[in-house]
């Protein structure tokens, strides 16, 4: 996957994630998938990216 290429639509400060562009804060991604790990979410700490990949080395 091409790192530097920066989805304009889906901002994103996680560093942590291998998805993450490498020149800005911003997705690399294509699209994204957006869930959650509760059953009744109310908040948005209830949500969850999805498609987030741990960094490696």
């Amino acid at each position: 996957m091409d790192r530097s290429n920066k989805n304009t639509a889906i901002r994103c400060t996680v560093e942590q994630c291998a998805n993450h562009c490498d020149c800005a804060e911003y997705c690399a991604l294509d699209c994204i998938t957006v869930g959650t790990h509760e059953s009744n979410p109310t908040v948005d700490q209830c949500t969850d990216c999805k498609s987030f990949q741990k960094k490696c080395c």
